[in-house]
């Protein structure tokens, strides 16, 4: 038995003891002389029943669940619950079972009864208080002896709670909360968890010279999610920190206990966005806990995070298929897997390679698989486009013909927003990648039990590599200029992070069957593409000046903005959907539902025999006459078209 599983025996022993002591106990104090010596007489037989039918009502209500030191009301409300249960059941039991009319007499009857409640009640809620209090006291102690970093916490009171409850119980380490900002003025005054609420966001600069003053520096500033909402003016946060020469983190998860918090260093990026979705973490572990999982380009900027996501909603296990040695030896080294219960590993591999993928796909037998190999940057794939054919569409099929093969459940093809009315190498070979694996699911659809092939798309992602954003920050660091290639270029934005949560979200709703919402234009049983809501687009312009202004700097004055004109196979404005594509609300926040028009599987693999001769033989003209038959869309390229703009991009505020 492992630690876990004897810790979980302990609390069972531990509850059920108590519910014996608990009948007796309420016997003594109940009943005195030849009453209680007539009750004590019948125990032997009444009570081991009793307690495994107690052990029964204790495993519904999940009493053995919840881990001691984070006892909190929900723990004690089901404690509440499941001693009103055994209450009850006595109740029926003296007044049904051991009535009068046959005993002559109640055996328990009511004031003992609720007597007993109580008694149960206390017994095992108490220990359990108690517990998380010598935990707190321990911690406490911790934090008053040990050299922790004196720091301020910022945010409002739900998120601020959270976090000093996680330091005292040591889920966050090396920090001693000297006191509270709330950018709310009716927050002050009031004190959190024994820790003062010492100002706004607008006097932290006085806080922390009054700190000085009484010969305490404060090291580090700490802001909750709260205190990142555009109402507390994150930009003049950042900018007073960085004056101050304070390291300014954030939390990035809160939860109950802050179990899996984490603190990162807030970067200029974490400003940009609009607020992510609410990510259904129960519905996302569901699918994944227990599944054996395999991630092609697991070393990437998508398919790393991908990765650490599958391990945190609990796969059994982990492949990582990556034909970069650095990359793979990044993300096998990451502190998330390696702590994690998952059992991971990872295999150098091409795609390309097709009896490699296979019998890598066939070995380790997957029950999900996430494709995000790929090659994605615009102007490299106008110039070696036949690298571009080689992996996004034949590194595509390999991937979706070893996963069928193997007996996959659910195969994800991640796509890109240039997919749709493609004017790039990139867009046009993603797309033909989603129409095959469409294809496949097309001809797996009448089948029970089939694997389930979908694609899902999105736009730009944060701090990938080659994203626009950290490309600013270095040419920000260097003193300028930042290049722009368009005055009115705008993109889509989202962080990794939500990123991958979607991509879950959206392959759960494959697994799960569920029905696309009937409408009046549009009616299909599965969803075939999943596109994830990307907000409003941003102006890359803009986009510039606002992260110069973040840096300390003005445009203009101190880093000039250089316009570079745009690149092969660029266009001034993404799109989600194709303007005669099918789309539709699958009921799940963040993600929507499309089905594009694809070939049947015999045609595409005509197209695919054409391909592959266009790439042996370098003929580029060839190939896009495929593509062109293929994807209508893709002779606006040819003819010098762009699609219609979509919506108005957001304007960003300057800081």
């Amino acid at each position: 038995m492992n630690r876990q599983g004897f810790k979980k025996a302990l609390i069972v022993v531990h509850d059920l003891v108590m519910t014996g002591v608990a009948v007796i106990v309420t016997f003594f104090v109940r009943f005195e002389g030849p009453h209680l010596g007539d009750r004590l007489v019948y125990l032997p037989a009444f009570l081991p029943f009793f307690i495994v039918f107690a052990s029964i009502v204790y495993w519904f209500f999940h009493l053995y669940r919840s881990k001691w030191r984070f006892a909190s009301l929900p723990d004690l409300f089901n404690i509440f619950r499941a001693s009103a249960v055994l209450a009850l059941a006595l109740l029926v039991v003296d007044y049904i079972v051991l009535s009068p009319q046959l005993f002559g007499s109640f055996f328990f009857g009511k004031i003992t009864i609720a007597l007993y409640w109580l008694v149960q009640m206390f017994l095992l809620g108490g220990p359990r208080l108690a517990f998380r209090y010598f935990k707190y006291a321990r911690s406490r102690h911790t934090l008053d002896r040990n050299a922790n970093t004196p720091t301020l916490l910022l945010g409002r009171g739900t998120d601020i709670e959270m976090i000093l409850r996680a330091i005292e119980t040591g889920t966050v380490k090396k920090m001693r909360p000297m006191g509270i900002l709330s950018y709310r003025e009716d927050d002050l005054g009031q004190t959190i968890r024994g820790v003062p609420v010492l100002g706004t966001f607008a006097d932290l600069d006085q806080v922390v010279q009054d700190f000085q003053e009484r010969g305490e520096v404060i090291r580090r500033l700490v802001a909750t999610p709260s205190a990142l909402t555009p109402e507390a003016h994150p930009d003049m946060l950042l900018a007073r920190s960085r004056r101050l020469g304070l390291p300014l983190v954030r939390v990035t998860s809160l939860g109950e206990g802050m179990r899996d918090a984490e603190l990162a260093p807030l970067e200029i990026e974490d400003l940009l966005l609009r607020p992510t979705v609410q990510i259904d973490r129960r519905r996302l572990e569901k699918f994944i806990r227990g599944k054996r999982v395999l991630v092609t380009g697991g070393g990437g900027s998508i398919g790393s995070e991908i990765c650490t996501r599958v391990v945190a909603f609990g796969a059994s296990d982990l492949m990582i298929v990556e034909s970069s040695e650095p990359s793979l030896y990044h993300i096998l080294e990451n502190p998330t897997l390696l702590s994690s219960d998952t059992h991971v590993d990872g295999v150098i591999a091409d795609v390309r390679d097709r009896d490699r993928v296979r019998r890598i796909m066939r070995d380790f037998a997957p029950d999900v698989v996430f494709h995000a190999a790929a090659l994605k940057h615009v102007p490299y794939l106008e110039r070696n486009w036949t690298e571009g054919v080689k992996t996004n569409v034949f590194g595509s099929v390999n991937v979706a013909d070893a996963a069928v093969e193997a007996g996959v459940g659910e195969i994800v093809i991640i796509s890109t927003d240039k997919a749709i009315d493609p004017v790039s190498m990139l867009g046009v070979t993603k797309r033909f990648a989603e129409m095959y694996a469409q294809a496949l699911d097309a001809e797996f659809r009448s089948r029970h039990g089939a694997p389930r092939l979908i694609a899902v798309r999105f736009g730009n992602v944060l701090g990938s590599v080659g994203s626009v954003v950290p490309k600013f920050k270095a040419q920000i660091a260097r003193g300028g200029p930042v290049t722009v290639t368009h005055p009115d270029m705008v993109r889509y934005f989202m962080t990794t992070r939500e990123a991958a949560d979607l991509v879950l979200t959206s392959a759960s709703h494959a697994d799960d069957g569920r029905h696309i919402p009937v409408s009046a234009k549009l009616s299909y049983e599965r969803a075939s593409v999943y596109v994830l809501k990307m907000g409003q687009p941003v102006r890359i312009y803009e986009l510039a000046e606002r992260m110069i202004r973040l840096a300390g700097y003005e445009p203009g004055d101190d880093i000039e903005i250089a316009v570079m004109g745009t690149r092969p196979g660029e266009r001034l404005h993404e799109i989600l959907f194709a303007r005669d594509e099918p789309m539709a609300e699958i009921g799940i926040d963040g993600v929507m539902a499309a089905k594009p028009i694809f070939a049947d599987r015999a045609k595409v693999d005509q197209w695919l025999d054409a391909l592959d001769k266009a790439v042996i033989e370098g003929d580029r003209a060839a190939a896009e006459r495929v593509f062109e038959e293929a994807i209508p869309e893709f002779k606006r390229r040819q003819q010098g078209l762009q699609p219609p703009a979509p919506a108005e991009p957001i304007r960003l505020a300057s800081g």
